[in-house]
């Protein structure tokens, strides 16, 4: 879509009938062009085919992806308002607070231009959530890059990777975790997802629809301008070679302008002049006057002249498109608007009134007193007039091949010390200490994660005996070779982190980023992640409060679509009851027992050491089973609850010896350990098996421990015991803590300044 085409457009001429062509030309397909005008009984004007073409590209309205999302289970015990309702999904946590919590994406704007890509993509996460009423606390990203020998990698990695730091940073909120994987599939479509959470107090929540005709309609915070239009349907659409053209879809962020706006919108929210507020994000005042008056069922009359703007003689779907950052659209109770205007005048931000609330149930944009659109609010809406589709989805051959592999066919190296040195030094088991190094985990005065090294991120709630546990988790690899299994691994791996920190796991936001929906390969993997998904949440009682949907991640290289990896990335919230339960991965003192809570298995499908060290990518998802996950978990639970043991970290990426390493290096403790002889010992070693917990505890407490554990019924082995700084296995010296950790700290690095 190049809108460029149109801007030499007179005013007058854009109230003429669109044509069939512009509104293909806007994104919209020919069939659905007829549905506007049997919606409308008339056809559209340019303006309203452009309202209708982002509000109905797959971005806003997720027409290929809303009837398998409705199969996710969205109610629990802790939520404060229904999935998809709100801005951001919010939970009860208890002392009379909540947690306002969401993950979305920012994708193609970061492949085309990634400071100001990944930037604007933390800025809006974080309106989000303040929109709402809350005051973010904490932020966490998830990032997926290509080839990390390719210059273009390296270019994407550090525009990322510095605007996020710079954005969050300026902006002063902590981001205190997040993940970072590399794969070839990933080269031109990075997956750059951001989440963001806060806290308020129960009961002030600001709502997102709109109220009450006759209130007045404010816009509030930046002047709005060309960057960012038709952003939404850009990020509808596959990545090309001349996606270079749709730099103008890309925002431009302002942090101390969203810190302002922050502030403001806080206090605006201790007042009692706010019916509704949302945050203009994708597709800007159209999707917000739309949004607010369908969700209160109600209608808008808006009037664009009066829109503060940066460019002069801005056409009408301009400004309606466009989407500026750190911008909010703010209902306001009738009698209230000096109020208003006070508090923005305070922070030197715009307020501006820009229309009012009608019982029409229509959106009437006028432009200098001319009407040109007029709307139904609830056509342009998710589960409102917006189409719904059921694409059709086959399983692709890959998946029936990837089952076919068998560990006998692959030898086992001679040397794994060679095999350990290599798991140490790759990127996606290596630190990703020059990624975080860039991120301030201490602006604020609310985290608690400093030098407490734990499986999730850990926020103080000041006030209250209790902590936030947060993390995002999901290993694309395994959700490619079994979409179904890999999403209820993801979603598994999620609350094992919390668990293993002394939380609670208590609901989950999602971003979900895959291929072309039309492709029926990308679209079955999507539709098995849904299944793997909903049958998670059930297990651990984490229900889907809301997130996003990514489609079209792939590029067309030479003709052909080459998607990403299925990417269902999970954000997970839990609650840590006591303080005094915050569980670490480090080892505490030499001589400390080391056990394996769960089953060793003899797999190293789809593991890291498959796939890089022997180069063998076709092989199913890692052994795994959600009822032994959920008992493995609810005995880590007890054990922390009972004060058995003194450390726990989950066996994830890189096997159980990258588990032991990651314990190591806090304290330069080593590990001296046996391996299980029914079972590989490079498997047992460096297979990715799930449902497996490393945990260690001191002689005093070994007979309670003992005792507890065959009261649970599960599989625990004694591996061996914490030493001074070597690191052995089976009386084999793989070396010293500090040799691996020199590896491990610095290998991301050392590639980045290739």
């Amino acid at each position: 879509m190049h809108l460029e085409k149109f801007d030499a457009m007179s005013l007058e001429k854009l109230h003429t009938p669109a044509t069939v062509e512009q509104a293909v030309e806007l994104g919209l397909r020919a069939d659905e062009f007829d549905m506007i005008k049997e919606i409308l009984g008339r056809t559209p004007n340019f303006t309203e085919t452009a309202v209708y073409s982002v509000m109905w590209s797959e971005h806003c309205s997720y027409k290929n992806s809303i009837f398998w999302l409705k199969q996710l289970p969205k109610d629990g015990p802790h939520l404060l308002v229904k999935a998809g309702e709100e801005n951001a999904g919010l939970v009860d946590i208890g002392d009379g607070l909540g947690c306002a919590f969401k993950i979305e994406s920012h994708n193609h704007p970061s492949a085309i231009e990634p400071y100001q890509g990944a930037a604007t993509g933390v800025g809006g996460i974080n309106r989000d959530i303040f929109t709402m009423g809350a005051r973010p606390i904490a932020q966490l990203n998830s990032l997926r890059f290509g080839d990390i020998e390719e210059a273009r990698t390296k270019w994407l990695v550090k525009g990322v990777v510095k605007g996020i730091g710079d954005y969050g940073n300026a902006f002063g909120i902590p981001i205190i975790g997040g993940e970072v994987f590399f794969d070839k599939s990933y080269n031109q479509n990075p997956l750059v997802n951001a989440f963001s959470a806060g806290i308020l107090e129960a009961g002030t929540m600001i709502s997102a629809k709109a109220k009450g005709p006759g209130n007045p309609v404010y816009i509030v915070g930046s002047a709005t301008g060309k960057d960012g239009i038709a952003g939404a349907a850009f990020a509808s659409k596959d990545i090309t070679e001349d996606s270079a053209n749709d730099l103008p879809s890309v925002q431009v962020g302002d942090p101390f302008q969203e810190k302002l706006l922050l502030e403001a919108t806080l206090e605006l929210a201790k007042t009692d002049a706010v019916v509704g507020m949302q945050d203009m994000g994708a597709a800007g005042i159209t999707c917000s006057t739309c949004e607010m008056s369908a969700g209160g069922g109600v209608g808008m009359e808006i009037y664009l002249d009066k829109v503060p703007t940066r460019q002069e003689n801005m056409l009408p779907y301009e400004i309606l498109l466009s989407e500026s950052q750190e911008r909010m659209l703010v209902v306001v109770q009738k009698g209230k608007e000096q109020v208003v205007k006070q508090i923005f005048d305070k922070w030197d931000l715009h307020a501006e009134e820009i229309g009012h609330v009608t019982d029409s149930g229509r959106v009437r944009y006028y432009m200098n007193d001319v009407l040109v659109g007029d709307v139904p609010a609830e056509s342009l809406v998710l589960g409102g007039g917006a189409p719904v589709y059921q694409r059709e989805y086959k399983e692709p051959a890959y998946f029936q091949e990837y089952k076919k592999f068998n560990i006998d066919d692959v030898a086992q190296p001679e040397d794994l010390k060679e095999v350990a040195i290599h798991l140490m030094s790759h990127v996606n088991c290596a630190s990703k200490r020059w990624v975080y190094e860039q991120y301030d985990s201490m602006v604020g005065t609310k985290t608690m994660t400093t030098n407490r090294p734990s499986d999730a991120g850990i926020v103080n709630i000041k006030g209250t005996d209790k902590a936030l546990a947060m993390t995002v988790d999901c290993n694309s690899r395994y959700v490619n070779a079994d979409p179904e299994v890999g999403t209820a691994i993801a979603v598994s791996e999620a609350a094992r982190n919390i668990v293993c920190s002394g939380g609670l796991p208590s609901a989950i936001t999602n971003c979900l980023n895959f291929g072309n929906p039309y492709n029926p390969e990308s679209y079955w993997q999507f539709v098995g992640a849904i299944k793997g998904m909903s049958a998670a949440c059930r297990k651990f009682e984490t229900p889907v409060t809301g997130g996003n949907v990514s489609f079209y991640n792939q590029s067309v290289i030479a003709g052909k679509e080459v998607p990403v990896f299925p990417t269902p990335t999970i954000g997970m919230l839990g609650i840590v009851p006591h303080k005094d339960n915050i569980m670490t991965l480090d080892f505490k003192q030499k001589g400390d027992l080391i056990f394996l809570i769960g089953d060793s298995a003899n797999c190293i499908s789809s593991s890291e050491y498959l796939y890089s060290y022997h180069k063998i990518e076709a092989s199913p998802a890692p052994h795994f089973d959600l009822d032994q996950e959920f008992l493995v978990q609810e005995a880590v639970k007890g054990l922390i609850e009972n004060k058995l043991i003194n450390a726990a970290h989950d066996c994830s990426d890189g096997g159980l010896f990258m588990t032991l390493a990651e314990m190591s290096f806090p304290r330069e403790l080593g590990f001296d350990i046996v391996t299980d002889a029914e079972v590989r010992e490079d498997a047992f070693l460096f297979g990715e098996a799930q449902s497996r917990v490393v945990i260690t505890l001191t002689e005093e407490t070994e007979e309670d421990f003992l005792e507890f554990m065959m009261a649970t019924g599960l599989p625990f082995t004694l591996l061996g015991h914490v030493t001074k700084g070597k690191m052995c296995v089976d009386d084999t010296h793989y070396g010293f803590v500090q040799e691996f950790k020199d590896i491990y700290d610095n290998s991301l690095g050392l590639k980045l300044r290739d």
